[in-house]
């Protein structure tokens, strides 16, 4: 499966499960711009180092 996919599947659970009393992607991003974990470096550098299909 795509990176891509993957991404936007992530993004849509979690626009569905923002929906709730608790904003959980604003939760997370806040946890990205702190923290910066080495995953979402990866992830980025690999959803930009796949070719266009």
């Amino acid at each position: 499966m795509s990176l891509r996919i993957k991404l936007l599947i992530v993004l849509v659970l979690l626009t569905v499960i923002g929906i709730g009393p608790m904003p959980v992607t604003s939760v997370v991003g806040i946890y990205i711009v702190l923290f910066r974990p080495a995953w979402f470096k990866r992830m980025v550098l690999n959803l930009y180092d796949e070719p266009d299909a």
